[in-house]
């Protein structure tokens, strides 16, 4: 059998807010409930299944391949909330989206100050 990441625990402060935030950002269904978890299902069979943590929460990043056209309707869904985004990693060019690998790329913090990143295409596929 092939090794594949099947889910991750993603901390969050309320599990509820981040795991519908991360839904309604990217178009999914509504999050599903596991045990304690608050479950976001993704196309490829991965979960990122939200928990609550006590404390502070260490940041994170979690990144998301997606369709061209997808692009286009997250972009809008972070704009229309406000959201700051920026088109590195170190929050140095705020305002933009990146072209990297030929593709669309953006940066936007969730609700516990996670960075979220969607590409529409893979690291290093330039020239594929």
């Amino acid at each position: 059998m092939p090794i594949q990441l099947n889910h991750t625990i993603v901390w969050s402060s309320d599990p509820t807010k981040s795991a519908r935030f991360l839904a309604e950002i990217l178009g999914r269904p509504e999050p599903t409930r596991f045990g304690h978890f608050h479950v976001v299902e993704l196309d490829n069979g991965v979960s990122l299944d939200f928990a609550h943590a006590e404390g502070p929460i260490r940041t994170q990043h979690y990144a998301f391949l997606i369709g061209e056209s997808d692009f286009d309707l997250i972009l809008r869904r972070i704009v229309d909330r406000g959201l700051a985004y920026w088109a590195d990693p170190g929050r140095r060019d705020p305002g933009r989206i990146n072209h990297n690998d030929g593709g669309r790329g953006v940066y936007f913090p969730d609700p516990d100050g996670h960075s979220l990143e969607v590409i529409t295409r893979p690291y290093g596929s330039a020239g594929s």
